[in-house]
C-alpha cells in the first residue's frame, strides 16, 4: 500500500515535457499546471525559432504521463500550457517571470527523503520483551493493560492474567480513539456553534443597548425642551413686569424733573423780582409772580410708587418637588 502511494505520488511529480521529476517547477496561472522551468523555457524558445505557431501546420506533440498532449505554441509573449493548451501572457522576463511552485518543490524533497529510506526502516518496528530478549511483544494483558510476550503469559508475570492478541487490542483501541476523536470533533463543532450563537447574542445586545440609549436620550431631550420652553415663558413674564414698572417709575421721574425745573426757574424769577428797586415796576409783576408761586405750591406731586413696588419676589418658583419627581424617573417594568 505504501509503495502504491509512493508510485501514485511520483506520477503527480513528473514533468509532462521531460518525463522526469520536476526541477524548479513553475506554475502556469490560472490553469495551475506545472512544468520544469528549463523545459518551459525550451518550449518557449523552440516555438518561435522553429516557426511553430497558429495555423503553421507544424505539429510537435509532447508525450506526457499516460497521454499525448498538444505542443506549447508560443506567439510573441504568449505561452500555451502543454497539458491543457491554456494560453498565458508572459512579461519581458519570459518563463522566468512565472511563479515558482515552492509547495511542489517541498513535496519533491519529502518524496526523495522517503524514497531514500531503507525498506526495513519503513516497516513496522517490533518491540522485544525486556524479560525474554528473543521474544517479540505480540499479546496484550487485559488486567495489567500492558503489551507483553507469550512467554510472560506462560511462565512470567502475566501467567494468571487474561490476554488478547495484540492486533485485536490495537484495532479496538484505535477504533475507540477514532470514536473519541469524532466525539471531540463533534463536541468542538457544538461548542463552536454555541460560541457563534453567543457572539450573535453579543451583537444583538450591543445593537439593542445602542437603540435603547438613543431612545432614552431622545426622551430626556424632550424633557430638556419642555424645561427650556417653560423657562423662556417665565423669564418673559418677569421681563414684561420689569419693563412695565420701569416705565412707570421713569415716567414719574420725568414728571418730577419737569416740576423741579419749572420751580427752579420760578425761584430765579422771584429772586430777580426781589432785587427790583423801583416799587412801581415791582408791583406791576409781583401779583402775577405770586400767583405762579401759589399755583406751583399747590401742584399735586403725591404720585409715587407704593412701598415695596420694586419688589419682584413674587416671581419666585419652587422646583423642589419637580426635581424630586425627576429623580424618581426609572425604567418601566412589565409589558
Amino acid at each position: 500500500a505504501e509503495a502504491r502511494s509512493m508510485e501514485s505520488l511520483e506520477k503527480q511529480l513528473i514533468c509532462p515535457i521531460c518525463l522526469e521529476m520536476f526541477s524548479k517547477p513553475v506554475v502556469i496561472l490560472p490553469c495551475q499546471h506545472n512544468l520544469c522551468r528549463k523545459c518551459a523555457n525550451d518550449v518557449f524558445q523552440v516555438g518561435p525559432a522553429g516557426g511553430a505557431g497558429e495555423g503553421s501546420g507544424t505539429s510537435v506533440p509532447w508525450t506526457a504521463v499516460g497521454r499525448v498532449v498538444a505542443p506549447a505554441v508560443p506567439s510573441g509573449g504568449r505561452f500555451r500550457c502543454p497539458s491543457c493548451r491554456h494560453e498565458v501572457v508572459l512579461d519581458r522576463h519570459g518563463v522566468y517571470g512565472l511563479q515558482r511552485n515552492l509547495l511542489v518543490e517541498n513535496i519533491i524533497d519529502i518524496y526523495k527523503q522517503e524514497s531514500a529510506r531503507p525498506l526495513h526502516a519503513k516497516a513496522e518496528q517490533h518491540l522485544m520483551c525486556e524479560e525474554h530478549e528473543d521474544e517479540r511483544i505480540n499479546i496484550y494483558c487485559l488486567r495489567c493493560e500492558a503489551p507483553t510476550c507469550s512467554l510472560c503469559k506462560v511462565f512470567g508475570a502475566h501467567k494468571d492474567c487474561e490476554v488478547a492478541p495484540l492486533p485485536a487490542v490495537y484495532q479496538r483501541q484505535k477504533s475507540e480513539l477514532s470514536d473519541g476523536i469524532a466525539m471531540l470533533v463533534a463536541g468542538n463543532d457544538r461548542i463552536q456553534a454555541i460560541i457563534t450563537q453567543m457572539e450573535e447574542i453579543c451583537h444583538t445586545i450591543e445593537e439593542n443597548g445602542r437603540r435603547q440609549k438613543q431612545h432614552v436620550g431622545l426622551r430626556f431631550d424632550a424633557l430638556y425642551g419642555i424645561l427650556e420652553e417653560r423657562k423662556k415663558e417665565l423669564l418673559q413674564s418677569i421681563a414684561a413686569e420689569q419693563e412695565a414698572k420701569l416705565q412707570r417709575v421713569r415716567g414719574l421721574i420725568r414728571q418730577y424733573g419737569d416740576h423741579l425745573e419749572a420751580s427752579s426757574k420760578l425761584v430765579e424769577s422771584a429772586i430777580q423780582a426781589m432785587e427790583e428797586p423801583q416799587m412801581a415796576l415791582y408791583l406791576q409783576h409781583s401779583k402775577e409772580l405770586l400767583k405762579k408761586i401759589t399755583d406751583m405750591s399747590k401742584a399735586s406731586m403725591s404720585s409715587r410708587p407704593e412701598p415695596g413696588y420694586e419688589n419682584m419676589d413674587h416671581f419666585s418658583i419652587n422646583v423642589d418637588y419637580v426635581a424630586e419627581m425627576l429623580r424618581t424617573i426609572e425604567f418601566q417594568t412589565g409589558a
